[in-house]
């Protein structure tokens, strides 16, 4: 009866693994005939993704549902996942590798470049004069600001751009200057946090007392932030009904253990660090509940969280001088100059007026028309 029940047993174990093994022999084919498809197949756009899923996510799911998806095709560098019974457009590029991606690159009608940040991608195409004039370059920031800090490699294919996208003016004047370059400029938002709907927040409650005032600070995890400058000029506030928000989930883990060491010793329990990753939309909760917001930056950062607070009719502090204040100023947005000081009073006719402009500008409608005339062009 053992040996039978044994017999049994090793049988159904060698009809898992057949069945395993013909499943994967099946996904193995049905995806090298996929490949096979687009690999003959014109395709108009080609968009090159970055292992960011907070951004490529929505903006995935946007693009194929607001646009014909036959003409959009994307390759993820990264291991995020995304839904492929539905977007069936979707590469990683472990599965497909890089001669079929410098393939689809030479095949493309228009690539979009989500970043400069993948090097395999920029050598091929920095070759290639034609590649690069049809090649759009969507620019993040830590992908361009402070030469001297980048790779040369980076550097060289900076110089050869010949499109630029982003909604920023200071970051083309910018790539301009620092550069040497006069790429053409596409005015666009570019990602789906880049506008402001008013609708998310509903439902939304405020959590917390209603004399206790919250103030965030920085973005991340990064240097840029300035993380001790700005916690030195408002440790006076220590002893006040605050709490201070600061994000560390994203970002660099050094910077994150020593930015809660200082803000521990600084504030003690009123130091409310953001160390773990968690859901959107319970960031956004937290975005509702600030009151202040400080971004004392040299360089264009945190754009997202900026519409978004702005959006809100929050108070938001920046460093004078940086591509997302003259942004703001140059929309008629009001926001506060940090080197000129910091207080805790509230002007509402100023900041409702920011919540019209900002609402107005960063809308749904204008990122659909902004992606469709770059499309097009």
């Amino acid at each position: 009866m053992v040996n039978f029940l044994k017999k049994v047993k090793n049988k159904i174990c060698f009809l898992f693994k057949t069945i395993f093994f013909k499943k994967k022999l099946v996904i193995k084919k049905l995806l090298e005939m996929k490949i096979k498809f687009f690999l003959n197949k014109k395709i108009e756009i080609l968009h090159i993704c970055i292992n960011e899923p907070k951004f490529m996510l929505s903006y995935i799911d946007f693009i194929n549902k607001n646009f014909d998806n036959n003409n959009h095709l994307f390759v993820i560098f990264g291991n995020f996942a995304v839904d492929r019974k539905i977007h069936k457009n979707v590469f990683y590029f472990s599965e497909i590798g890089v001669r079929e991606v410098c393939s689809l690159i030479r095949k493309s009608k228009k690539i979009i470049l989500h970043g400069m940040w993948e090097k395999i991608v920029m050598d091929y195409i920095v070759q290639n004069n034609i590649i690069m004039n049809k090649t759009y370059n969507l620019l993040w920031g830590g992908d361009f600001y402070f030469p001297e800090e980048q790779p040369e490699w980076r550097i060289n294919y900076i110089k050869k751009l010949k499109h630029v996208v982003t909604f920023i003016d200071g970051d083309v004047e910018y790539i301009k200057k620092n550069y040497g370059i006069d790429p053409i400029y596409h005015k666009s938002i570019m990602y789906l946090n880049g506008i402001f709907d008013e609708s998310i927040y509903l439902g939304f409650e405020k959590f917390k007392d209603n004399d206790e005032l919250w103030i965030k600070v920085g973005n991340s995890a990064s240097d840029t932030n300035n993380h001790e400058f700005i916690f030195e000029k408002i440790k006076y506030l220590k002893d006040k009904n605050i709490k201070i928000i600061t994000p560390l989930s994203y970002g660099v883990e050094s910077i994150k253990e020593k930015i809660n060491r200082i803000g521990l010793e600084m504030f003690n329990e009123k130091f409310y660090p953001l160390n773990d990753f968690m859901e959107y939309n319970e960031y956004l909760k937290i975005l509702y509940n600030v009151d202040i917001a400080i971004f004392y930056q040299y360089r264009q950062q945190a754009m997202g969280n900026l519409i978004q607070l702005l959006g809100l009719g929050k108070k938001v502090y920046l460093n004078k001088g940086t591509s997302q204040w003259d942004l703001f100023t140059k929309l008629g947005v009001k926001v506060y100059d940090f080197n000129e000081g910091f207080d805790l009073d509230f002007n509402k006719e100023e900041l409702e007026r920011n919540k019209v402009i900002i609402k107005e500008y960063f809308s749904e409608d204008k990122f659909f028309n902004d992606l469709n005339n770059l499309f097009k062009e």
